[in-house]
């Protein structure tokens, strides 16, 4: 079992991402030696890991890769203490028209994981899960027993990722725990993700937001208390195979979003319904609001932010910040 974060050897994958990278800064802060697993591409970023302040990634070692490739894979965990599991493809929407992609990266890739964890006889393993296994739910909030339903072949992926790591607790002992955070925001979220979709083009004075259904209710966790999570899961005496949630308790309407970034703006803008950005209706998910007792109870865990500050964070962050090419995705 791990107790501290101080000194332990970190495996992050996925470290490039929205999540991963807040979580690497958290991690390197807390006195981990971090080793950051990023996506290889031919240009040699390192993602989001790019926006680290020079002294923070110079801490870092970072490694470009593939989770879906298993000797990479088993090379990068060998000498960990704590694998943080991030790596996933996670857009819905192009989860309709490249759902091949979403098995390979999402179930092979943890599987992958799992695998190289028991051989290298790691101390602890954090799987990435996500609140929309579960769907539409039957009742709110939603706790840990709450069934769950795939809606999207990204959900789908999540599931049996989460599903994987459950039977390698069970079957062979191997300490994985799965974190499920309700949705994310913040800094560095994809530019089509809600909150930054409806920012952007209010903070470039535009007056017609482009948007989706308004209808559709999330539960809204700021990265930094998210990635808090990540950190006393970690450190948290729970057996293998148990699963903790972590969101606010409370849930805002698209159309509640919209309102707070018009107020944190400082704008009239209105939004403009786009029917391509509608998910298909049997696979929309009505809401989303999290029971975090758990969290509370075994964690110790809270959220600190309010959605307000939030988003007003959110949106100085995108303010000096250049808009980045978002391609459309053919549903």
């Amino acid at each position: 079992m791990v107790t501290t974060i101080n000194g332990a050897c970190v495996l992050v994958t996925g470290a490039d991402g929205f999540i991963g990278s807040h979580l690497v800064e958290r991690l390197v802060a807390a006195g981990a030696k971090v080793r950051a697993f990023a996506f290889y591409n031919s240009n040699g970023s390192f993602g989001w890991l790019d926006d680290l302040e020079p002294e923070v990634l110079d801490a870092v070692d970072v490694r470009l890769g593939d989770v879906r490739d298993q000797r990479f894979v088993e090379t990068a965990i060998r000498g960990v203490d704590v694998v943080f599991h991030l790596a996933a493809l996670v857009g819905i929407p192009y989860s309709y028209i490249a759902p091949e992609s979403f098995v390979a990266t999402n179930v092979l890739g943890t599987l992958h994981v799992l695998e190289a964890a028991r051989r290298h006889d790691v101390a602890k393993i954090v799987q990435t899960s996500t609140s929309e296994v579960y769907g539409t739910p039957e009742t709110l909030p939603i706790d840990e027993r709450h069934p769950l339903r795939a809606q999207s072949p990204y959900s789908a992926s999540k599931i049996a990722a989460d599903k994987l790591c459950e039977s390698y607790a069970l079957s062979f002992d191997v300490p994985v725990v799965t974190l499920r955070p309700f949705n994310t925001y913040g800094p560095r979220q994809s530019a089509r993700a809600v909150i930054p979709a409806i920012l952007r083009p209010m903070l470039a004075g535009e007056q017609r937001i482009p948007v989706g259904s308004l209808h559709p209710r999330r539960d809204l966790t700021f990265v930094s208390d998210t990635v808090e999570g990540f950190v006393r899961i970690a450190t948290a005496d729970l057996a293998p195979g148990e699963m903790v949630q972590i969101g606010t308790g409370t849930s805002l309407s698209v159309a509640q979003i919209f309102e707070l970034c018009r107020e944190v703006v400082g704008t009239d803008a209105e939004p403009l319904i786009e029917e391509q950005r509608v998910r298909p209706s049997k696979s929309e998910v009505l809401e989303l609001r999290c029971d975090a007792s758990r969290a509370r109870e075994v964690l110790g865990w809270q959220p600190r932010t309010t959605p307000a500050e939030g988003v007003r964070l959110t949106a100085e962050w995108l303010h000096d910040r250049p808009a980045r090419r978002v391609a459309e995705y053919q549903v």
